[in-house]
């Protein structure tokens, strides 16, 4: 079985807790910053299907017509390429291991990747049951990598009618600024509410705020409320008495709800310390243009969000100082004007420090995705020749990219024949190369993840390769092997070439 690795790479551009656990809520989840709550697997440790087969006690009934939240996704297989039984015989409480390990420290390739593969229609997992574990575990992982929109988009698909999925659909509606449809589904189902905060919210966002008041003072004296919730909500609901008054303290650990309360009584909070799902608030017009900045650069870096809308930003208008944020805006016009006259000796002149600038932010890729193509058709040389073949190395247009320059050292050459998948008699340069040309030869999947494919759980090989290339961007280069022969293995052909090349040219942080 083959996938095609154009639609994966197609499908990722549209976006993007264990059995005996009880499901991360997505305010504790938001607020711990995706800290991992249960042992993630050792990678390389293969999957194994639970002892026994399936308990007959454990089985469930889901009547005809209903479809579990597990299968629910926003990307086809005609999109994706992806196989509908791509979960094979792994159990959710292991997927969801698996999804958490698989977040961190990812270069662009696998994190396009990974988001395919949690924004897929694929069969639900053998032991799926209506705690919809998988599902869960999907949401959190596209919230804590920045993507709330297509977590709020999946959860209205499946349906927030239960307490999990609605408490982290009610957070996505607060950090977009879309919560009062979320509200009236509170308001019109109780049992749903997260807290009392929740529901007191949602009173006086649907305008009943003498029933607002009446339950706060209600939580008050349950002890249902914390102190950072009762202040905010007070101020809320009664803001002419506390006009004048001096802020309140800023809270370390803001769920979504306090976040959105503090902005409602006119005190907003910084959002760049905050967990990435807090950035989206920050893309809103309310905020100021120096932080829809700031938030879209940190959303763009993880896949979140498209560069054309970064792109957007900066331009936008003139930066209205020097310094930080505004020498790279300043650079990006820089660079946007001489590229758009078509002079080669401005373009010439602007490249090398909006290359710098876009680096030092982590900013390359997104910086490729953007004018690569164009710069092909641009005749520059020395310094500015040199970035625009890496430029288009790291854009969709990485094989013609490689055929426009001629190779001038034996790094080049390698990248060259990398970008066309075959090294072939190409001497490796340094040890990054030498672990990608392992990976490379390689005729099948990696002993590590050998038995899952062999037994079809694809997906779960698929999950522990995408963690493998984070601990190989932080130095562990075998296991870069193994995930790049584990990519080639299952058809994942361009997923392992933009890895590849990623590692090559990507310096930390670029």
């Amino acid at each position: 079985m083959r996938i095609s690795a154009a639609s994966l790479f197609t499908a990722a551009l549209l976006g993007p807790a264990a059995a005996q656990e009880a499901p991360l809520s997505a305010i504790d989840w938001l607020s711990d910053g995706v800290a991992a709550q249960a042992a993630a697997p050792a990678l390389g440790a293969p999957v194994e299907p639970a002892a026994g087969g399936v308990k007959l006690e454990e089985i469930t009934v889901t009547p005809l017509g209903e479809t579990s939240a597990d299968a629910v996704g926003l990307l086809p297989s005609a999109i994706t390429g992806l196989p509908r039984d791509l979960w094979g015989s792994t159990s959710s409480a292991e997927l969801a291991k698996l999804i958490r390990a698989a977040q961190t420290g990812l270069l662009p390739a696998p994190a396009q990747l990974l988001f395919t593969v949690l924004l897929a229609e694929l069969d639900p997992p053998a032991d799926s049951d209506p705690s919809n574990q998988l599902f869960l575990a999907r949401i959190d992982a596209l919230t804590a990598l920045g993507a709330v929109d297509q977590a709020r988009a999946l959860i209205e698909r499946a349906g927030a009618d239960d307490p999990e999925s609605f408490r982290r659909y009610f957070d996505a509606s607060l950090l977009t600024g879309t919560e009062d449809t979320a509200c009236s589904q509170l308001i019109a189902s109780p049992d749903l509410a997260p807290s009392f905060a929740a529901r007191i919210f949602c009173l006086a966002r649907t305008g009943d705020w003498q029933a607002a008041t009446v339950t706060l003072q209600t939580a008050r004296v349950l002890g249902e409320t914390t102190g950072a919730e009762d202040a905010a909500l007070t101020r809320f609901l009664d803001p002419e008495t506390f006009d004048g008054a001096p802020p309140l303290p800023a809270p370390a650990r803001p769920d979504a709800l306090l976040f959105r309360l503090h902005e409602a009584i006119g005190e907003p909070l910084p959002t760049g310390s905050l967990p990435l799902a807090f950035a989206q608030a920050d893309l809103r017009p309310v905020r100021g243009w120096k932080a829809q900045i700031e938030a879209a650069e940190r959303l763009a870096r993880s896949g979140a969000i498209d560069g054309n809308r970064l792109l957007g930003l900066y331009t936008e208008r003139l930066p209205a100082a020097s310094g930080g944020v505004w020498d790279r805006v300043a650079a990006v016009q820089r660079f946007d004007l001489a590229l758009a006259s078509g002079d080669p000796g401005a373009v010439a002149d602007t490249l090398p420090p909006v290359w710098q600038a876009m680096g030092n932010a982590g900013l390359r890729p997104i910086f490729a995705a953007l004018y690569a193509d164009k710069l092909q058709g641009v005749a520059v040389s020395g310094d500015a020749g040199d970035i625009a073949f890496e430029a288009g190395l790291l854009s969709n247009g990485y094989e013609t990219a490689a055929t426009a320059r001629a190779p001038e050292s034996g790094r080049d050459r390698f990248l060259k024949a990398l970008a066309r998948g075959d090294l072939a008699g190409v001497p490796a340069p340094d040890g990054i190369a030498a672990a990608i040309a392992e990976g490379f030869q390689s005729t099948g999947a990696p002993g590590r993840l050998t038995r899952l494919v062999d037994r079809g759980d694809l997906g779960a090989a698929i999950l522990q390769a995408i963690a493998l290339t984070g601990d190989a961007a932080q130095g562990d280069l075998p296991k870069l092997s193994d995930a790049l022969a584990l990519f080639r293995a299952v058809g994942l052909e361009d997923a392992a070439r933009r890895t590849a090349l990623q590692m090559m040219i990507l310096e930390p942080g670029a």
